[in-house]
């Protein structure tokens, strides 16, 4: 894999291609999702790209009823609010995303601890594609 400099840019590249890539500092072995270009721990600036699995564990959630206007048009409202959620990853980051595939007009059935897996999700077309990080019940 050719080395790419770890920025918003190519991060959102390898979304859009369905890789979940981190950075991990070859100096301590510290492990970043989203990316980052220096390690937090030993402040080196050796970093190397790593995909990860993409499977983990919910670790907190929230319900959102009215959200920004670009989640208005995916058609959620205060009747049917979509799932922010904190997951653990196995390789030990934790990320924010939204949670899929959970019904959040029954919060009680959302449960911590639940495994979950990676979902790529793509809007638009063309120029304006984008691809957001979620997640998903195993």
């Amino acid at each position: 894999m050719a080395e790419k400099p770890f920025s918003d840019i190519f991060y959102e590249q390898y979304l859009h291609e369905e890789q979940l890539m981190s950075s991990r500092c070859k100096k301590c072995g510290a492990l970043y999702l989203p990316p980052r270009p220096i390690c937090a721990e030993c402040h080196d600036a050796n970093m190397e790209w790593e995909e990860i699995k993409g499977q983990g564990k919910l670790a907190a959630f929230t319900l959102i009823n009215i959200g920004p206007a670009f989640m208005q048009k995916e058609g959620y409202t205060r009747d049917r609010p979509y799932c922010l959620g904190v997951v653990e990853l196995e390789e030990g980051p934790r990320v924010d995303a939204r949670i899929e595939g959970v019904d959040t007009t029954k919060p009680e059935t959302i449960k911590v601890g639940m495994p979950l897996r990676v979902k790529y999700l793509h809007r638009d077309e063309g120029e304006n594609k984008i691809t957001y990080l979620a997640y998903e019940p195993m």
